[in-house]
């Protein structure tokens, strides 16, 4: 018990920093809206975050970058195995695919855990693949919210704004870049320096257990069968 509520103390400490590190950063006038502002880079993992303040808008916009050395059909094995989303995924606690479309197009169901005192979120979300082709020269995997595919489930509180790219290119040698660009409202009570600062943390860490699990699975064997969707046109 003293444990829980030492490490609730903690985070909510961390809350109550951010707060004030946003609050602090929303009257600096020398940040402008609509650019890119690094926030974080790895170096030693080939990660970088970005975010982005949207004209109009409070929340911000967030970008990730990575490489890894690993093939498409190996990241799609990854994204599109839904139920091992709690394992990496930042602060997922159940994901399902709903429905399959086609071999490009599916819907399916994710839970996130929220922040102490807050409801847990849930979205609907659709996603579409454009495969890779030479002529392209990358992959697209675009996904977006549709909130009312699904009655609601009290007591979650469901996500409407939801919109997240992942463009994945082959940089040579078995190498794969990727960038993440996203925007996600968390809607009712939900304060906008939780989220500012969620969405600081979600892209590196949800990368950096992308990665985990990138080399976990293939060291243990799990992924031998193919994923259900491809990156690649067949």
């Amino acid at each position: 018990m003293k444990k829980a509520l030492a490490a609730l103390c903690i985070l909510l400490s961390s809350y109550s920093y951010a707060a004030n590190e946003d609050l602090d950063d929303l009257r600096a006038p020398s940040l402008p809206a609509a650019e890119w502002r690094l926030i974080k880079n790895d170096k030693t993992r080939n990660i970088k975050v970005y975010d982005k303040r949207e004209e109009g808008k409070t929340l911000r916009s967030f970008k990730a970058e990575y490489e890894v050395e690993e093939s498409f059909e190996t990241l799609a094995k990854v994204y599109f195995d839904f139920e091992s989303y709690k394992d990496w995924y930042y602060e997922v606690i159940d994901s399902k695919l709903l429905k399959k479309v086609s071999s490009t197009e599916f819907y399916y169901y994710i839970v996130h855990n929220a922040p102490p005192t807050l409801a847990d979120r849930d979205a609907v979300l659709h996603a579409v693949i454009e495969p890779y082709n030479a002529k392209r020269g990358y992959a697209l995997f675009k996904i977006n919210s549709v909130p009312d595919y699904l009655p609601a489930k009290p007591p979650y509180v469901r996500i409407k704004g939801y919109t997240i790219n992942i463009k994945l290119m082959p940089i040579g040698n078995n190498k794969i870049r990727g960038i993440i660009e996203g925007y996600v409202d968390p809607g009712a009570a939900f304060p906008s320096w939780a989220i500012n600062y969620v969405q600081r943390r979600a892209p590196y860490e949800g990368v950096l257990g992308f990665m985990r699990v990138l080399n976990t699975r293939q060291m243990t064997g799990k992924y031998q069968t193919p994923a259900p969707f491809s990156f690649t046109e067949s």
